[in-house]
């Protein structure tokens, strides 16, 4: 039984021609090998399997060719081309860079320059991942580099251009390997399947394509893996089943629980999606394309954009006239934030749930109304309703007098009432226009109603002098209640109860004064003080604003300054001149001393 060989390698191409996604290279290489402009150094960059040291071995295969055609290819029937397949020509050296890094296989290399090809015109080496050579070793290969023998044609290979010296790049002609499309791959993946008679449907390699993210030999290893799989018949859905891969057609059916508002439905999916295997971030980076696509596809110019099977482009366009674009940003930003923040969240099974709750009620959360200028944001309801107004009685203030005596102060305070007042009502009609008012006294009854009907252009100024007349007729006083430092001392008294004691005391010590109608001071000793008032200024101020029918009342403390002490300082006696002093003011003690006998230590 012959022994099997990989696609990446069965199916290497061998010429120019052959090389796919990379025409920009491949007709600058054939132009120079007919125009005899080659140069004696190149690097071949770009990523991972995008044929890089294939086109180095091609170039290398055709310079020497001695039966090139007119299209520059080499003919893979010279005695050159038959050793180079055989792997048996001397005129064309590969050194593996990751492996060989050292000065001294650089040196090795640079004694191996000096002799000229026995075969062929040109002798070439190819130094593969040539990032991984040491400081030093680019160093010693900067000579010979740059100015090699007429026969001598260096390749450099790598993945990673930054890591190279600038000397080194300064010194080679440098070409950019490009990611192969999805289309260039898929197209190639159908020729290999028709020469290994493999039936292949093309969504199934568009699927194997994208996998591969542009690289030719990651797309072959899948296809063998596949074929090895399915036994040479690969659908659509076993090569979702092999590569783990979300199909479109959930998301498709997500979006529409979530747009419909079906929670649970919605739930019901993901865990269906979750006991696949399918784990929460797979299933978040899966939603978060979808959704890209899904807003691609509102403008049909963007089409193109789309890496998807074209039976998918056609169901994303009749998808995306369905779905309002501000909901399709709003839930793309949603899927963002719940993707990064899936690798901290414990419960991750409950955070991706969470965000599909958040997902079902988007669409009644939000909405966006686009006019001419701008984009206007603001809350969704069921319907526009109107605003309901509900019609309330006139509101009547309880009835208070002032006091006419101290007794009568004292038990008004305590109670805390408010101060009497009028409560004027406007009643309007529908027909006619016009107004009534009605005046309300302290005692809730009606005062004086005019004998006429206020007009639809009564003013305010009208008003408030019928008031004014009203109040005037009754007795009763208007705006704030004149300030006078004996109503202060009485309002205090009566707030004492409800203040602190210390506070108490020191208010009722205080030296108070009328500074103004809105303004009165309190001279105290000293800051403690201050600070015991001012740690009850709410409760103060705001009874003594309504005990004096003055909202503007305010207050501003005092401190007097320390006095001075002149005592002179007391004389420290000892215990004899207390005792002296003792009996000096009491003579009994000296007495009682003489009975008992006692002695002074």
């Amino acid at each position: 039984m012959d022994k099997f060989i990989v696609s990446a390698r069965k199916y290497r191409p061998q010429n120019f021609s052959t090389v796919v996604g990379q025409q920009h290279i491949t007709t600058t290489l054939k132009n120079a090998i007919n125009q005899n402009q080659l140069a004696h150094a190149f690097l071949f960059c770009g990523p991972r399997g995008v044929g890089k040291t294939t086109c180095a071995r091609i170039l290398a295969k055709t310079i020497n060719c001695t039966n090139k055609n007119t299209d520059g290819e080499a003919c893979n029937t010279c005695t050159s081309c038959v050793s180079f397949d055989n792997g048996s020509s001397m005129n064309i050296h590969e050194l593996d860079a990751a492996s060989n890094n050292s000065v001294e296989d650089i040196r090795n290399l640079a004694d191996q320059v000096r002799f000229a090809p026995q075969a062929g015109d040109y002798k070439v080496y190819i130094v593969d991942e040539v990032h991984m050579l040491s400081t030093q070793a680019f160093n010693a290969f900067l000579k010979t580099l740059e100015e090699p023998p007429a026969y001598a044609i260096f390749i450099l290979a790598t993945t990673e251009k930054h890591k190279i010296l600038p000397t080194i790049l300064s010194r080679c002609q440098i070409f950019d390997f490009k990611r192969i499309t999805t289309a260039d791959t898929v197209e190639h993946l159908q020729e290999i399947c028709e020469k290994e008679n493999i039936v292949a449907a093309k969504a199934a390699l568009h699927v194997i394509a994208q996998k591969s993210e542009g690289c030719m030999r990651d797309s072959l290893s899948i296809l063998d893996k596949i074929v090895s799989f399915t036994g040479g018949k690969i659908t659509y859905a076993n090569t979702l089943e092999h590569l783990n891969i979300l199909d479109e057609d959930y998301f498709f059916l997500m979006l529409d629980h979530m747009r419909g508002q079906a929670l649970s439905s919605a739930l019901l999916l993901y865990d269906s999606i979750n006991q696949k295997g399918f784990e929460g971030d797979t299933f978040l980076d899966g939603l978060m394309a979808f959704l890209r696509n899904l807003l691609v596809s509102t403008d049909p110019k963007a089409i193109t954009l789309l890496d998807v099977a074209q039976e998918f482009k056609t169901k994303y366009l009749q998808q995306a006239q369905q779905v309002h674009t501000s909901w399709m940003i709003a839930a793309l930003n949603i899927v963002n934030e719940y993707s990064i923040g899936y690798k901290e969240a414990r419960n991750k099974k409950l955070f991706v749930e969470m965000m599909l709750i958040k997902l079902s009620y988007l669409q009644q959360a939000i909405d966006i109304s686009t006019n001419d200028t701008d984009v206007i944001k603001k809350k969704i309801m069921d319907e526009a309703k109107p605003v309901a107004f509900k019609i309330l009685p006139p509101r009547r203030m309880p009835a208070i007098q002032y006091p006419k005596n101290e007794q009568e102060m004292s038990t008004l305070v305590a109670a805390e009432s408010p101060q009497p007042a009028l409560l004027i009502t406007e009643h309007y009609k529908a027909e006619p226009k016009q107004a009534s008012l009605s005046i309300v006294a302290a005692d809730n009854k009606p005062i004086t109603n005019p004998a006429e009907p206020i007009a639809e252009n009564t003013t305010l100024s009208s008003i408030k002098s019928l008031r004014k007349k009203i109040a005037e007729k009754n007795n009763l006083v208007l705006g704030p209640k004149p300030l006078t430092v004996e109503d202060l001392q009485k309002a205090i008294l009566l707030k004492a109860p409800a203040l602190t004691s210390n506070t108490a005391n020191i208010l009722q010590d205080a030296t108070l004064s009328v500074v103004d109608n809105n303004c009165f001071s309190i001279t105290v000793r000293g800051t403690m003080q201050q600070k015991f008032i001012d740690a009850e200024k709410t409760i103060l101020i705001d009874f003594l604003q309504e005990y004096f029918n003055n909202r503007q009342l305010k207050y501003i403390i005092e401190v007097l300054p320390p006095t001075e002490t002149t005592d002179k300082p007391t004389k420290v006696l000892n215990k004899k001149e207390q005792y002296a002093l003792l009996c000096e003011q009491y003579p009994q003690i000296g007495q009682l001393k003489a009975i008992l006998k006692l002695d002074l230590d």
